[in-house]
């Protein structure tokens, strides 16, 4: 065969060998990804020495990743927070949002004579104020019977409340943040809901006195306002919980209102039984 052809051949089977390589190294990268779909950026956040210690000490209860990762949570959205209390999730959503995406925190009326909610706000504020590098693009809005305007309307592509629909119930309004959410999500754009979950055995408190929620009631709530169930996840759910507790759900940790009081107990326990919903914004 002449000097050409056999410098063709080689050239030939060459590229074959890295072809067949290639493929083969796709497809192992393909399925490893597939196979775990790991968001790293969301587990360096959670795993960031800028987290408070004593809620970092809760995620075991929490479980923020699994959470947020089932509720479809990614880091370009728009995505708003609905009464932060004092910073636990902004923790994490922040400054996992910061330079790609928004991060509305729909914090409580700052007009309230209610001197336990201002010194809310004020440690809030102080927070955010004390770290510009993580919590510098913070958007922080205000929400309450009156005040509804957590986002400009139809521009979030999420809404989420942690163990807040209680409240809202308690004193009557809760209608009224529902449809606030509803009015600040675009049309695909997702609620996500983690509340304490009272016995279906039990009958339903309307005011939730308890702080315990029956699950049929937050979904009759959020699709009154129109919204849409999904799915459910027990990634919060906590078997131990009995919710028969002296003080409702504030006898568990991270209350513990009784105190030293039967402590050991209640930290046994952990902290509540917990329904985490996903909710959309239909598109038509």
């Amino acid at each position: 065969m002449p000097v050409d052809g056999k410098n063709k051949l080689m050239t030939w089977k060459f590229s074959q060998i890295i072809l067949v390589l290639a493929i083969l190294d796709f497809g192992v990268t393909t399925a490893f990804s597939s196979e775990t779909n790991i968001d790293v950026r969301l587990k360096n956040v959670i795993a960031g020495d800028h987290r408070t210690p004593r809620y970092a000490a809760r995620d075991n209860y929490r479980n923020p990743y699994e959470t947020l990762t089932f509720l479809g949570l990614k880091p370009d959205m728009t995505v708003v927070e609905i009464w932060p209390g004092g910073g636990w999730y902004t923790e994490i959503l922040a400054p996992y949002l910061k330079g790609r995406g928004k991060y509305y925190a729909a914090h409580r009326n700052r007009d309230t004579k209610d001197a336990r909610i201002q010194k809310f706000i004020k440690r809030y504020d102080e927070k955010l104020a004390a770290r510009p590098d993580m919590y510098g693009e913070v958007i922080v809005a205000e929400l309450s019977r009156n005040k509804t305007a957590i986002a400009p309307p139809g521009t979030a592509d999420m809404v989420l409340t942690f163990r807040n629909v209680h409240n809202w119930m308690k004193f009557g309004f809760d209608e009224t943040i529902f449809d606030a959410m509803f009015e600040a999500l675009k049309p695909g754009g997702i609620l996500g809901v983690v509340e304490h979950r009272a016995d279906p055995e039990e009958f339903p408190d309307p005011q939730a006195l308890s702080g315990y929620v029956h699950e049929e009631q937050v979904i009759e709530r959020a699709e009154a306002a129109g919204f849409k169930l999904v799915a459910r996840s027990e990634v919060n759910a906590n078997p131990k919980d009995t919710r028969n507790h002296p003080e409702g759900v504030w006898t568990l940790p991270p209350s513990l209102r009784l105190k030293d009081k039967d402590r050991e107990k209640y930290l046994g326990i952990g902290e509540s039984d917990r329904m985490t919903l996903k909710f959309v914004k239909p598109t038509d």
